[in-house]
């Protein structure tokens, strides 16, 4: 499924710079109208979604929304702080205490969140292209996206009314139970690589628990998050139980981290960003915590692979979104005997990519999301030529107008060189030859991520073994970025803290109470 939809992300950092313009407009529209580059005309919210409506933020303050492509402006959007998170905050904590939605039959939760399911894909177009617009992404991914996020809310729709606890039979004298009970108000704090994937990651499994509420946008990508948001009430979503505020990690985030009645943060980003998380909830209310951060994932190809399959596997590997993607096959490691020919089939079929035009139903690699990125993406491209890396093909930005790179192939690289260590979160891939299968187990571990791995070979032993011994969360065997909604999805050592999707997911949104009682 994930040749629809890719992951991930860099990372909103808490304590990054103020990338866009901020302008106070006391009188900008609730929202404003746009005309996408397919000639489609919609209707833009820009307020704050708090409480089912539409708000200015309470400075008035807005942000620019760039287009990635064009680099032009799209729009302004109001920009929260600190007094808008404590007023979605209480909004958030007021509809959990009421119990119009932490109490209601489960079935309730299911047809709103179908509901919601079936507007968004109603809308399935406008939604796409205002991803694409926004984020940069190539608009066949872009839908990609969309259809994910639906099929996602519908999968934990159906899990709404099968949150339950056990009965446990300790002896004659008691009756003892657990029962799942929702959090209360959940922060959630969403990357700029998929902005309505992730939105739909975090929402669905909170709601569908009972929980309420306030989730950042990234401060790069709010406009879809905003749009979706339209078809809360008509979803029958009461009001309070999902708000949204845009803003700046440092702002909206540290005040979503730090808040004392939020009981529960889960973020998306990079492993720096989600330390700093992490500390915020120890040092404020102990807040829950559950993170999806960095990767740097080994993609392996064994000699008896598929060369022609694993090649288009490597292609979504690496390039899909631009690769910005968290579980990325950035790190490629062949096997001695067709390392030759996967190179030079690899090499073909990445110049052959289209990249250009996000709009343009041929276009496989769109833009990357901003110009700080882009930048990162070229410092990493510069640094491995430094230290010796050799470039088979890319290396450079395509055109000046755009944030745009051409795919990227490292070869004769050093295990220790910055590019093979370091999320670069773009499209850049390195290529390595190895021998055995203790060799590569040992390479590919050797790593502070562990998000996932992919896997080429025909041999069911080889891939049996080397998925038991690959240290990550998801190891894909041929196949990559193949996600569904019932599979979790998350990481080992330095990659975070928790699982999206699977029933997994809502563990994360869930306290377990136990009653024991004397009968």
């Amino acid at each position: 499924m994930f040749k629809q939809a890719g992951i991930r992300r860099m990372p909103v950092a808490l304590k990054s710079s103020v990338a866009a313009s901020v302008r106070n407009h006391s009188h900008l529209p609730l929202a404003t109208k746009i005309t996408l580059p397919n000639g489609k005309t919609y209707e833009q919210p820009t307020g704050l979604f708090i409480n089912n409506e539409f708000v200015p933020s309470r400075q008035s303050k807005t942000f620019e929304v760039i287009n990635p492509s064009t680099e032009e402006e799209v729009c302004h959007v109001y920009e929260g702080r600190e007094d808008d998170v404590n007023i979605a905050v209480d909004a958030a904590e007021k509809a959990f205490k009421s119990g119009v939605w932490s109490r209601a039959h489960p079935q309730v939760r299911m047809r709103a969140l179908n509901k919601l399911a079936d507007l968004i894909e109603a809308d399935a177009e406008t939604v796409a292209s205002i991803e694409s617009l926004d984020n940069g992404k190539a608009i066949q991914h872009a839908r990609g996206d969309v259809a994910l996020a639906v099929a996602y809310l519908r999968s934990v729709a159906g899990w709404a009314d099968k949150v339950d606890g056990r009965v446990i039979e300790t002896d004659s004298e008691h009756f003892t139970y657990t029962k799942r009970e929702p959090i209360g108000v959940v922060g959630q704090i969403i990357p700029w690589n998929f902005p309505l994937l992730m939105w739909s990651w975090k929402v669905g499994p909170a709601l569908a628990t009972g929980n309420t509420v306030v989730l950042k946008t990234a401060e790069s990508t709010p406009l879809s998050a905003l749009y979706v948001s339209k078809f809360v009430a008509e979803a029958g979503i009461p009001p309070g139980v999902l708000n949204i505020v845009s803003g700046f990690g440092k702002i909206v985030g540290e005040a979503i981290s730090t808040h004392m009645k939020i009981k529960k943060v889960a973020f998306t980003g990079s492993t720096a960003t989600g330390r700093h998380i992490l500390a915020a909830a120890a040092h404020s209310n102990l807040k829950k915590v559950t993170l999806e951060l960095g990767g740097k994932s080994p993609n392996i190809i064994f000699d008896d692979a598929n060369v022609e399959q694993t090649v288009q596997n490597l292609l979504v590997g690496i390039f899909y979104n631009s690769g910005e993607v968290c579980c990325a096959g950035s790190r490629l490691y062949v096997q001695e005997g067709i390392y030759d020919e996967v190179l030079e089939a690899f090499k073909t079929a990445a110049e052959a990519i289209k990249v250009g035009d996000p709009f343009d139903d041929a276009t496989f690699q769109g833009a990357q999301t901003s110009q700080q990125q882009l930048d990162k993406i070229l410092s990493y491209v510069k640094k491995g030529k430094e230290e010796g890396a050799r470039v088979i093909t890319g290396g450079e930005r395509l055109g000046n107008k755009g944030y745009f790179v051409k795919p990227t192939i490292f070869a004769d690289v050093k295990e220790d060189f910055t590019i093979v260590k370091e999320e670069i979160f773009g499209p850049v891939i390195t290529i390595s030859k190895f021998k055995t299968l203790d060799e590569i187990v040992d390479k590919a571990n050797d790593s502070e991520y562990g998000l996932a791995a992919g896997i080429h070979t025909t041999s069911l032993s080889t891939a049996i073994e080397a998925s038991n011994r690959l240290e990550a969360g998801t190891v894909w065997v041929n196949t990559y970025n193949d996600f569904d909604p019932q599979t979790p999805f998350g990481g080992f050592k330095q990659s975070g803290i928790g699982r999206e999707m699977g029933t997994e997911a809502l563990d994360n949104y869930t306290n377990v109470k136990a009653v024991r009682m004397r009968i």
